[in-house]
C-alpha cells in the first residue's frame, strides 16, 4: 500500500501539468511527476511538514511546495493521506480557494 490516495481531480491536475510541460520536453514532464510522487511519499512519513493556508480553506488541509512553483493540497490527518489538489502557486488565490471548495463538496474517493 502506498499510504496515500488522490482525489480524482488531483489526478487530472497532474495530467494537465504533465501535458503542459510535455509540449516542450517529455523527459522534464516525467521528472516533474516523479518529484510530485516523491514529495507525497515524504508527506506520508511526515504529514505535518506542510504549511496551513487559512486564506484558501477553513479545512484542516496543509500545503507543500514542489519545485518552487506547485502546491500539493492534502489532508494530513487522513489515512491514507488524501491529496486534494495540485495547484500552480502563481494561480489567483480566489481561484485556488474555489477549486478547493468545489472538491470539498464532492469528497469522492477513488
Amino acid at each position: 500500500m502506498s499510504g496515500y490516495a488522490f482525489h480524482p481531480e488531483a489526478f487530472a491536475d497532474l495530467d494537465e501539468i504533465w501535458e503542459y510541460i510535455a509540449q516542450d520536453n517529455i523527459d522534464a514532464a516525467d521528472g516533474v511527476l516523479a518529484d510530485f510522487h516523491a514529495a507525497v511519499r515524504t508527506l506520508v512519513a511526515s504529514p505535518h511538514i506542510g504549511h496551513r493556508r487559512p486564506d484558501l480553506t477553513g479545512r484542516p488541509l496543509r500545503f507543500h511546495v514542489v519545485r518552487d512553483e506547485y502546491l500539493i493540497a492534502y489532508a494530513p490527518d487522513e489515512r491514507p493521506l488524501w491529496v486534494v489538489a495540485v495547484l500552480h502557486g502563481r494561480r489567483n488565490p480566489r481561484v485556488m480557494a474555489a477549486i478547493l471548495r468545489d472538491r470539498e463538496q464532492r469528497q469522492t474517493r477513488s
